[in-house]
């Protein structure tokens, strides 16, 4: 099932949703593929210094892992291609604007946007008000 191309489509189709827990970006210089088992990472980027993992704040902290900043997740709901051109910079703008950092990352049938803890409801708000204005 192809996703959506069609910016204003997907963007009056946003529906962001709010995922429960926070989450925090580790890095492990040193790793195998066994090591990430218990990490139940949320996502895995292989980069040249290790292994950026995005896991919940539980597991970093159970695994005693130098902990940085805590993000909360919202996912977006609409299924968007992954060649559909304008969403990240879309969303990365209208957040942007507001002061709030996104560190985005794309799924194959949804997008998933990390923002700060303290501003995780605020960054709802303003992807809702993105979409609506869309609609």
């Amino acid at each position: 099932m192809a996703g959506e191309t069609d910016l204003k489509k997907i963007l009056a189709s946003l529906q962001p949703d709010l995922i429960s827990g926070e989450f925090v970006f580790v890095s492990l210089a040193d790793w195998r593929d066994d090591d990430i088992r218990g990490f139940s990472p949320f996502a895995a980027i292989r980069e040249a210094e290790g292994l950026t993992l995005v896991i919940s704040r539980e597991k970093a902290e159970g695994h005693a892992l130098t902990l940085g900043p805590a993000f909360r997740c919202i996912t977006l709901r609409v299924h968007s291609s992954l060649e559909a051109v304008g969403l990240t910079a879309s969303v990365a703008s209208a957040l942007a604007r507001r002061g709030i950092s996104a560190n985005l990352i794309a799924g194959y049938y949804h997008d998933h946007v990390f923002v700060p803890s303290t501003r995780a409801e605020e960054a709802l708000a303003t992807l809702k008000a993105l979409s609506a204005s869309d609609a």
